[in-house]
């Protein structure tokens, strides 16, 4: 897949497009916020970084992001161990690696610019909220869920009511983890930055929005896909 930039790129143009190169460039101490205004290969070479070296590793953080979309058509006839590997793979560990990463900057943004733009709390609020609920989730889908369900055509009608009861539990926490979602949307006026918004604002802007879709093709896979499977 072809990155739709360059070497020549404005960094903050990098930014916009692909805004996980925004962990590259912080890692990198490339400046994209007040001082994007540049071509990167430019402001690799003021920090004294082979901006080849700089290429190579976006080309492969935009492959990671961006060239694995979901077919859903496959998944739809895929064996159940198989689509649960991927999401374990592709959703899990994508999610709560961003989760990570985007942590401080939320916390950043709600720090410096809370006082004058007072949604920038309530995003910090919701946005820990998330995390925390979406963590506990995930592990404890991996943890007890996804095996249980691995075991259900086999399993003592007993045991299948526990587990279709589980299912029932994962879906309404995935119900509260879209409300969530839909508040940050509200309060953020679609993901729509002020005015005055800072480089560092906008990418928070852009990567919640970018989480929300992740999290919605998440959520697809498990109620309308794989929970189906052991609940019809």
């Amino acid at each position: 897949m072809k990155m739709p930039f360059n070497q020549n790129s404005l960094v903050k143009d990098i930014v916009n497009l692909f805004p996980q190169s925004s962990d590259l460039f912080k890692k990198n101490r490339l400046d994209f916020c007040c001082g994007g205004n540049r071509p990167l290969a430019e402001a690799a070479a003021e920090q004294n970084l082979n901006v080849s070296t700089i290429m190579v590793e976006l080309e492969d953080l935009y492959k990671k992001h961006n060239g694995t979309a979901d077919n859903m058509e496959v998944w739809t006839e895929t064996d159940s161990e198989i689509l649960i590997d991927h999401i374990k793979n592709k959703y899990h560990r994508e999610l709560q690696e961003e989760l990570t990463l985007l942590s401080p900057y939320v916390t950043k943004v709600s720090k410096v610019h809370g006082d004058r733009h007072e949604e920038l709390l309530k995003v910090y609020e919701l946005f820990y909220e998330f995390k925390k609920e979406l963590l506990e989730h995930t592990a404890k889908e991996e943890a007890t869920v996804f095996p249980m369900l691995l075991q259900l055509d086999s399993a003592a009608t007993d045991k299948r009511k526990e587990m279709i009861s589980e299912i029932t539990e994962l879906e309404k926490e995935h119900d509260h983890a879209g409300s969530i979602l839909k508040e940050l949307r509200e309060i953020t006026s679609d993901f729509t930055p002020p005015i005055d918004a800072c480089g560092t604002y906008r990418l928070v802007y852009k990567r919640l929005e970018a989480l929300e879709a992740h999290t919605f093709m998440h959520v697809h896979l498990e109620n309308n896909i794989l929970f189906p499977r052991y609940i019809a």
